[in-house]
């Protein structure tokens, strides 16, 4: 019975509170599923960012995936990134209610590392690429629902024993929800 009081007690704290007005920061947590071709896996990121106007901020943002992935038909790969990113995001909202769509975009660095297998070889890379991401959802008082893609370019990963190279790809898809604290608020 705590566990559900808890629950309705934050949903309800939730949307009570709106958001966003110029000058004012605001910093988030987003958590969700990252969808790599032929995988999946759990991703999260932090957000700082500054509102420039009340429809658009400008921020940083922390991330990171974990993904499982299969690579061919014998092949397996497990990789992890982090990304440090700049990010700009627009709301299409005119202050007349807390719901507020979104598109944004960010650019920045990711540090990759992969381990790749299969029947005959094994091969462990790490890069780091410059790279990108755009993202579009809405939120709903303090509460956001986000799907991003991740442009990463393609690395090499070279194997273990044979001294093969291969090209993988590093971009997936991410739907996500969140929070946020701070930033005023929607409603005037």
């Amino acid at each position: 019975m705590k566990k559900v009081f808890l629950i309705v007690s934050v949903l309800l704290f939730a949307f009570t509170l709106s958001a966003q007005e110029a000058g004012k920061i605001r910093g988030g947590l987003d958590v969700g599923f990252s969808l790599p071709k032929g995988g999946g896996g759990f991703c999260y990121d932090l957000n700082l960012a500054y509102n420039i106007t009340d429809n658009m901020n400008a921020g940083i943002r922390y991330g990171s995936a974990i993904m499982a992935k299969t690579v061919g038909e014998e092949s397996a790969e497990l990789s992890a990134n982090a990304c440090y990113l700049g990010t700009f995001n627009y709301y299409f909202n005119n202050g007349s209610s807390s719901f507020a769509p979104f598109v944004g975009a960010g650019m920045g660095y990711y540090a990759l590392g992969k381990i790749s297998m299969s029947d005959d070889d094994t091969s462990v890379g790490g890069a780091g690429k410059f790279g990108g991401l755009i993202t579009a959802g809405f939120e709903l008082s303090k509460l956001r629902f986000g799907v991003e893609y991740n442009l990463i370019p393609k690395t090499e990963v070279q194997a273990i024993l044979g001294g093969t190279t291969t090209k993988v790809s590093n971009s997936y898809l991410a739907i996500t929800i969140g929070f946020y604290l701070g930033g005023g608020k929607w409603k005037k």
